[in-house]
């Protein structure tokens, strides 16, 4: 699949909260501020143990820049009063977003509801 598609088909998942079928491989690696989740398993039980800070967001996107299997994105989070901007590298390999670097400032300390939980083993 085109990167460009597996691109916007992880934004509308996110928009839908559909992140059970978000494009990425079984070896997927998510690197942002907040350190590095390797493996979809991994990822995805983060995610569930979080719904309430990743999910219900919005997304506007200003820049995107494409070449074959990486792609540049500057965007927007919103999620009700709570806005991010982020700016994150996806790479993709064989059909699937394989990687995705992420960075934001993350000012000051942050707030306990924003705090991120790890998902019980």
């Amino acid at each position: 699949m085109e990167l460009k598609k597996l691109v916007k088909e992880w934004f509308a998942k996110w928009e839908t909260g559909d992140f059970l079928e978000l494009p990425i491989s079984e070896n997927f690696r998510h690197t942002s501020p907040y350190g590095t989740i390797d493996g979809k398993k991994q990822y995805i039980d983060l995610v569930e143990a979080n719904k309430d800070k990743f999910l219900g967001h919005r997304f506007k996107l200003h820049d995107e820049l494409y070449s074959e299997n990486r792609a540049c994105i500057r965007y927007t989070a919103i999620q009700g009063d709570f806005t991010l901007e982020v700016s994150e590298w996806h790479y993709s390999n064989k059909g699937f977003i394989e990687e995705i670097v992420a960075y934001y400032n993350i000012e000051g300390e942050i707030s306990d509801e924003r705090k991120l939980s790890q998902p019980e083993e």
